[in-house]
């Protein structure tokens, strides 16, 4: 038996990047070959380069020394209020009886805004469901389930004093029509139609308090801020006149349905009709600056308040017109071009 029988194979030669080499690749004498190539035990595995948070990664003193100051702060502001209203409590005379009343007055609140939130997410899902009965006897045409659905409208916006002669006209004929469809749109008729009108005016009241504020405002930020307060006051305001009544997270809620109504049905139709009625219109030439852009916020304004109006409403619109942005914005647009020549006067 000779040298060569006891050799191993020859290997067969491979290609390799001069990244592949580094530190850690272990060679051996089976690597090097006379006539071969060099090869590395790790060469399928990617190098890893080095970056800069490797560089600077560490255990950060500051974020610990932060973290332990607000924990800090955070015990001593409670140590320091439970002292003071043990010590207050545990007091006869008058300090004490007016702190204890004034806690019971506290905790009363909180519970009574817990169940305004509570009552208010209650008339939303209320308004949800009726929304879903309607739409399901409008797909499937029937005179008992359209019978159903009204009564349900009915008994929604029993005792609105606002909503009496429209109720009582809904009662009257509701026996007289045998068509299917033709319930639904006299309770539209009677009962919705005077809540558009009143929405509507809602509405032109944010955008016209919207674009003076952004008009006059000399912080943006401010101007940002009372666009958000006057935007869930507004959704509130539309909530409560089709009988929602919803709190400050219902608002909120609401608020967040809208948005994602515009952005799945009507985003970028928002941004095209926004834009059609400035050029159109040429009111960034007509009015001034900060004019130009209350008027711009004062249309996104309007066009939340009328998708809102499209979220809440129980009744699709089946005989009552839909409000339009483009309406309420050239009335919008007819107030601040009035206020521009009162202020050149």
């Amino acid at each position: 038996m000779s040298f060569e029988d006891n050799a191993p194979p020859p290997r067969k030669p491979r290609v390799f990047k001069a990244d592949d080499i580094t530190e850690d690749t272990d060679f051996t004498a089976d690597d090097i070959r006379d006539g071969g190539a060099v090869t590395s035990r790790r060469s399928d595995v990617p190098a890893r380069r080095l970056s800069v948070n490797d560089i600077n990664r560490g255990f950060r003193f500051g974020s610990v020394m932060l973290s332990a100051m607000a924990a800090l702060a955070s015990i001593a502001a409670g140590l320091w209020f439970t002292r003071f209203v043990s010590i207050a409590l545990e007091r006869k005379d008058w300090v004490g009886w007016v702190a204890f009343g004034l806690m019971v007055i506290i905790g009363l609140a909180l519970l009574g805004i817990v169940l305004r939130e509570l009552l208010g997410f209650r008339r939303l899902a209320r308004l949800a469901k009726l929304r879903s009965l309607v739409r399901a006897t409008l797909a499937k045409p029937d005179v008992a389930a359209e019978r159903k659905a009204v009564s349900a409208l009915l008994a929604h916006y029993r005792g609105r004093p606002d909503l009496s002669w429209g109720l009582a006209r809904v009662k009257d004929h509701s026996g007289d029509v045998l068509e299917p469809g033709e319930l639904l749109r006299l309770s539209d008729r009677e009962l919705l139609r005077p809540l558009d009108g009143e929405a509507r005016k809602v509405i032109l009241a944010s955008a016209k308090r919207v674009a003076t504020v952004t008009a006059l405002s000399p912080i943006m930020w401010i101007a940002m801020g009372y666009v958000l307060v006057e935007n869930v006051r507004m959704f509130r305001a539309i909530a409560s006149l089709y009988g929602g009544r919803p709190g400050l997270l219902g608002a909120l809620r609401l608020g967040r349905n809208v948005i994602g109504h515009i952005i799945a049905t009507g985003g970028i139709a928002m941004t095209d009709d926004l834009l059609g009625q400035f050029v159109g219109q040429d009111v960034l030439r007509r009015l001034s600056r900060r004019l130009g852009e209350g008027a711009f916020n004062g249309a996104l304004t309007s066009r939340l308040g009328v998708v809102a109006v499209e979220v809440i409403r129980p009744l699709p619109y089946l005989d009552s017109e839909p409000l339009r942005v483009r309406e309420i914005f050239n009335e919008l647009v007819r107030s601040l071009r009035g206020a521009d020549k009162q202020a050149e006067g």
